[in-house]
Formats: C-alpha cells, structure tokens, sequence
C-alpha cells in the first residue's frame, strides 16, 4: 500500500460561507437504483427553484465501488495507484452522469 500525505483540512467554522449556495451530499443508498437517483434529481431541482444554487455531490450507485475494488484485486494483488483511482472514480461519474441526465429531462440545467 502507498501512503499518501494530505493537506490539513480548515474547520468549518474558518471556512467563508457563501451566500445563496447549498451542496447536497448523496450517500449510495440515496442513489442505489435509477428510481432513487430521479427523486435524488427531483430533489436537486426543487432546491434550485427555491432560488438557491446547488452544488450536489453523489456516491456510486449501491454496491458499486465494493464491486469495482473487488474486480482491481481479482486483476492485480497490488493495483497500481493512478489506475486503481481512475477505476474506482467510474462509479461516481456513473452516478453524476445519470443525475444529470434527469434533471434534464426536468427541464433545468446540470453541469
């Protein structure tokens, strides 16, 4: 295993807040099947049209990055670092993608 150093993280009462913008966090669960990720986007859009800007940030759908995990070691016994975070990435874009895509079909903008 590589060790990684991180920078330290501000406490949140340091951080500037800013006005009119909310992030909505959604865990795998919340986004587990397409039906859930539809009330997940449904969600998004009602929190636009309250007049906030939104920042939502997804989880892999379900089990899906245990899946993704089990599949790099079934290939490699030691996944090589850059690979391995490119790999397991693809559940989150999967997600975002998805979201995206209807919350369109609710007549508003995703970036």
């Amino acid at each position: 295993m590589v060790a990684t150093d991180f920078e330290a993280i501000p406490a949140v009462g340091d951080a500037p807040r800013t006005p009119g913008l909310v992030v909505m966090k959604f865990g795998g669960s919340s986004v587990a099947d397409t039906d859930k990720l539809k009330r997940v986007a449904q969600r998004l859009v009602a929190a636009r049209e309250s007049g906030v800007k939104v920042v939502a940030v997804l989880s892999a759908m379900g089990n899906t990055t245990d899946e993704l995990i089990r599949l790099a070691h079934q290939v490699s016994s030691r996944p090589y670092p850059r690979e391995y975070d490119m790999l397991i990435s693809t559940g989150e874009r999967i997600s975002n993608a998805l979201c995206a895509m209807a919350i369109h079909d609710l007549g508003h903008e995703a970036v």
